[in-house]
């Protein structure tokens, strides 16, 4: 995997590029020359221990931290020069805020939204109508409540409400969906794919629900020791790793199992010797959470190199 390339692609659906970005706070190096880049409407999950430098990068690309070395453009800008018409195109959801508690939830969108309307173009309509965009998040029966009474989860879905009230072309999401009940978490789902697919905005998280982020991301960047370890998508990653995918299916009441690397081509002769025979046919390929303990581990036991070499040389 040739990072570089993927941080210098330069065409007009890129959002975000970054090429060697390193961090350094007295005599630790917290980013060793980070590389990716993001294009318009993709969904990346960064993933990482903690202290893998996660959110270094993150306030970095936000601009509310300052870099040590490396080359970053967040929408075309530099984020240590953005501008307000710069922030405004982006939408920030951090992992907790408790601020407003005496605002009605309709009341403080409102509010925000007034601040993004001066940013407002004919390609881009700001803010959002905060009507609809409570009833987006799941909270048109909250409308009129004050903030203080909301449960945790609902408190949730305010924050996200309140990254997206400006439109943003690029969202940063920051452990979203932390207090969400299975129903909300799903609506969640629904409003990220919503987003990225008809609006083609950018979204960036940051989540340690590896499943999560499976589902939603259409690509997995793992950072690990101050660097990019692995990029690729959810499947990609799976292949590179464990190189296997394990099919399991029943014949005359019998259950068998099988590893290949190529399980559509196992499946398909499988069938054509015991057609219609072959019973509770199951496909399995490693899950996001086993690759990125493999990953993580070959790290820990070996440094950077090891785990980049492990995954480079499988791809």
């Amino acid at each position: 995997m040739d990072q570089t390339v993927r941080a210098g692609h330069d065409g007009a659906d890129t959002v975000i590029a970054v090429d060697d970005l390193r961090m350094t706070y007295g005599t630790v190096e917290v980013l060793r020359g980070v590389s990716f880049a993001a294009r318009r409407g993709e969904v990346i999950a960064l993933l990482g221990p903690n202290g893998a430098g996660k959110t270094t990068t993150i306030e970095i690309l936000e601009g509310f931290r300052l870099r040590s070395a490396g080359a970053v453009s967040v929408l075309g800008v530099d984020p240590a020069n953005g501008t307000e018409d710069w922030r405004a195109r982006l939408g920030i959801v951090l992992q907790s805020w408790r601020d407003h508690g005496r605002w009605r939830v309709r009341d403080l969108l409102a509010h925000f939204g007034e601040y993004y309307a001066p940013f407002a173009s004919p390609q881009q309509k700001r803010p959002r109508d905060a009507d609809e965009l409570i009833a987006m998040v799941g909270l048109a029966e909250h409308a009129g409540k004050k903030i203080a009474t909301l449960s945790g989860g609902q408190r949730r879905r305010l924050d996200v409400a309140i990254g997206l009230i400006g439109r943003p072309d690029l969202l940063f999401l920051d452990e979203p969906t932390t207090g969400f009940d299975p129903a909300a978490r799903t609506g969640f789902h629904e409003v990220v794919q919503r987003l990225a697919g008809e609006e083609s905005t950018t979204i960036l998280l940051t989540t340690h629900d590896l499943a999560e982020a499976e589902k939603l991301a259409s690509r997995i960047l793992i950072l690990a020791g101050g660097r990019i370890v692995a990029d690729g998508s959810a499947a990609e990653l799976s292949r590179r790793v464990s190189g296997q995918t394990e099919v399991r299916w029943t014949r005359a009441g019998e259950a068998f199992r099988h590893a290949t690397p190529d399980a559509t081509r196992f499946v398909r002769d499988l069938f054509a010797e015991h057609g219609d025979a072959i019973a509770d046919l199951e496909v399995r390929r490693a899950t996001l959470e086993d690759t990125y303990l493999t990953i993580v581990r070959q790290h820990d036991e070996g440094g950077e190199a090891a785990a980049v070499d492990a995954f480079e040389g499988a791809a």
